[in-house]
């Protein structure tokens, strides 16, 4: 196993044997045949660089730039955001949270040729075309963009960055590649093992640091990623589990063990089949639960690179001849001058006659070759190290840049953390109050922006204040004081505030290297509760549709205000913990204590004190008896029609003839009407018919993005010759695809 693939590696063929020479199986060590490498090549620095300098067959390597330049193709059209250029970076009076505040989005116009160039580069990286350019203008122009926006942050565009960086100080190119056609010796050329290593490493952490992180509580016990047994893909696991069990056993532990295990089962020969099912069926799930972009099948395309770097040339001779005009040129194997070689190699001239080794590589003439480590060798082994400390060091560096850490460590991104905290915002109120007059109003939180994400981070939440101070300045606010009470449930916790109401942010403190003092600590002291809450929950749920339950935490000293709607005339609040104070609408004062509850009148504004010494629990139980009366009306109304032996539809036409209903109502009864027909429908249909359907939405939503982002580019391009507001021609461009689509309807 072991000798096999460092033959492969070093792209050495092993010589025939001598008439009569005895077999020799043992002559390799035990660590060289599972890793690959003796002890002595890591026994001084001079004999790293050599390892890592070891010349190597680049085909997997060339096969790896090919699927990330075309996935990262895929990428820009859709997580990137070149189809939605226009609504992400056109709005000038957005608020925006770029990582350093001097960074500022273009004009929208130039941030569609960003995304240009950025595609360019990434077409480049797909044919190994003026390769290093390439690399280098669509890693540049993705950082930018990843930097403008942390509300976008996320591990798996973090991966799409590094990567890119990668690759433009590899030799990716060597193998089916644009620039090997033209620059022929660069053509098949051996690349340095440290090419390989560093992807390698980089895929062995994800996953093993991912695994690290959900050696947490709230993973273990099953609380991070509650509900997804509800979906299809876990169909076969509830012949023999529950939807409990395949919450914690499959989800929770077998992710555990899955991103904890994958990395070294990838390594090894013998485990190598098992992580390609096991990892190939987890990603393809992943790719039907979540919405992630290219995030599974770029791991996917990570995971050929553990395998023999020769794979490609032994598939692709299985080709037919037909396809050899598109599949990489069948040419020796060049050396290079990145790898170090022996001095057997270098100069093959000393050999004694009839000691000729197939070992030597075809030199060409333009290729200088090296046995000892030049300035070129010990930087990459040098760079490499380096990067593998920092990849190594950043997931744990939150106790530097503590002005980051909030409930959760850091900002989300870059830590490997994926899936270990789920979000719910319940409340976000926003106060303005006038220094100059005392003056008091609320904002729409969505006034400037429409992330919400921003909410759970005390510098986005600083940076938000400061935007929103900057645009109250047009509706002539300019000395004013913000105040931010936000909501929030980290994992089925209670909902809580995550930051003190009381404090003025914009004069509020904040440095990345402090902790934030006005932020609240998450309850932890009640997480035992949730198991209470989801008990609760259920047998809410399965008494009644029309029922809303939540289960809020809060600090002594302080109160939420709070209104119920109209339609919500059965609400109850009843105190789990602590003692409150209910104040409703300023007229009377109930005090609650642990297990008293009250109704609360409906259309009217209450506060709820936490009069305690501890924080209190209590849990709001909403009742829709508008919508409740509304479903028994229903109900009733259908059972009286199957008997008249009328549909729907008679009974809705009757109503328009009569014209004795108001419009609100005769809408309710249509939305009914076509809710249940399309639900017929979709019962009706073979699952063939319903794959057919979907994979039809499927294509028909991308072909949109497709066309939108040629919309953008060519929009763009017309508003910087012209000087025309983008936004127009964008507008003029829509109106006539939709002119156009009804008269092929016509």
């Amino acid at each position: 196993m072991g000798k096999n693939k460092m033959e492969k590696v070093n792209n050495i063929k092993k010589p025939e044997k001598k008439s009569g020479e005895k077999q020799k199986s043992t002559d390799l060590s035990q660590m060289k045949r599972l890793f690959g490498f003796e002890m002595s090549d890591v026994s001084s620095w001079e004999a790293f660089v050599r390892l890592l300098c070891r010349p190597t067959d680049p085909a997997s390597l060339g096969i790896m730039r090919v699927l990330y330049g075309f996935l990262m193709v895929l990428d820009l059209l859709q997580e990137r955001g070149l189809s939605s250029v226009d609504g992400r970076f056109g709005e000038a009076t957005e608020c925006r949270f770029p990582l350093l505040d001097f960074l500022k989005p273009l004009p929208v116009e130039w941030m569609c040729m960003v995304y240009v160039a950025m595609l360019c580069g990434a077409f480049g990286i797909l044919f190994g075309c003026f390769y290093r350019l390439s690399c280098l203008v669509f890693v540049t122009g993705y950082w930018y963009i990843f930097l403008l926006d942390k509300t976008a942050w996320n591990n798996h565009s973090y991966l799409y960055g590094l990567v890119g960086t990668q690759l433009l100080f590899m030799d990716a190119n060597r193998y089916w590649s644009l620039d090997g056609l033209r620059r022929p010796h660069i053509r098949n050329a051996q690349v340095p093992l440290w090419n390989y290593t560093l992807l390698r490493t980089q895929i062995f952490l994800v996953y093993f640091l991912a695994g690290l992180k959900k050696i947490d509580r709230d993973w273990i016990t099953g609380h991070s990623m509650s509900f997804l047994s509800g979906h299809w893909v876990f169909d076969p696991f509830r012949f023999v589990l529950t939807d409990d069990q395949i919450d914690l056993i499959i989800v929770h532990l077998g992710g555990l063990t899955l991103d904890l295990t994958m990395g070294y089962l990838l390594f090894f020969d013998a485990t190598r089949p098992y992580a390609f099912f096991f990892g190939g069926s987890f990603h393809l799930m992943n790719s039907q639960i979540f919405s992630i972009g290219m995030f599974p099948w770029t791991m996917l395309a990570t995971m050929p690179l553990f395998c023999y770097v020769d794979w490609p040339r032994k598939l692709f001779c299985k080709f037919p001849n037909c396809f050899q005009k598109v599949l990489p040129l069948d040419t020796p194997i060049q050396s290079s001058e990145h790898c170090l070689y022996s001095k057997e190699q270098v100069k093959p001239e000393r050999k004694t006659k009839g000691d000729s080794d197939s070992s030597v590589p075809v030199t060409h003439s333009k290729v200088s070759l090296h046995s000892r480590a030049q300035g070129y060798h010990k930087v990459a082994a040098m760079g490499m190290v380096v990067y593998i400390l920092s990849q190594l060091f950043l997931p744990y560096s939150h106790f530097l840049t503590r002005g980051y850490n909030n409930w959760t460590n850091g900002l989300y991104g870059y830590s490997w953390d994926m899936m270990v905290h789920s979000w719910s915002t319940q409340h976000l109120r926003i106060t303005y109050v006038s220094k100059d007059t005392g003056d008091q109003g609320y904002l729409n939180p969505e006034a400037f922006t429409v992330d919400k994400r921003w909410a759970s981070h005390s510098d986005m939440v600083l940076q938000h204040a400061k935007c929103i101070s900057e645009r109250l300045v047009t509706y002539n606010l300019t000395n004013v004081a913000l105040y931010f009470d936000i909501w929030k449930s980290l994992n089925n916790r209670f909902q809580q505030r995550m930051f003190d109401p009381r404090v003025d942010i914009l004069t509020a403190e904040w440095h990345p290297f402090k902790p934030t003092p006005w932020l609240l600590p998450l309850l932890t002291g009640l997480s035992d509760w949730r198991a209470k809450l989801k008990e609760i929950e259920h047998e809410l749920f399965n008494s009644t549709n029309h029922t809303d339950i939540v289960f809020v935490a809060d600090f002594p000293g302080l109160y939420l205000e709070n209104f119920v709607q109209e339609d919500f005339k059965n609400t109850s609040i009843t105190v789990l913990k602590g003692s409150v104070m209910v104040e409703v609408d300023g007229k009377k004062n109930v005090t609650l204590k642990e297990g008293e509850k009250m109704q609360l009148p409906p259309g009217e504004f209450h506060n709820v004190h936490t009069i305690s010494d501890v924080p209190s629990c209590y849990m709001y139980l909403f009742v829709n008896t508008s919508q409740e009366e509304w479903s028994q009306h229903f109900d009733e109304l259908r059972e009286k029609l199957d008997k008249e032996n009328k549909t729907l539809d008679n009974y809705i036409a009757e109503l328009e003839a009569a014209n004795s209903t108001d419009e609100y109502t005769l809408q309710r009864y249509k939305d009914a009407a076509q809710y249940s027909k399309d639900s017929q429908s979709d019962r009706n249909q073979t699952t063939w018919q319903l794959f057919e359907k979907n994979t039809k939405a499927f294509w028909a939503k991308k072909f949109d993005k497709l066309r939108m982002s040629f919309i953008l580019i060519r929009a763009a391009v017309q508003s910087i010759i012209t000087g025309r507001p983008m936004n127009s021609i964008v507008d003029d461009a829509l109106a006539a695809i939709i002119e156009d689509s009804k008269e092929d309807t016509v």
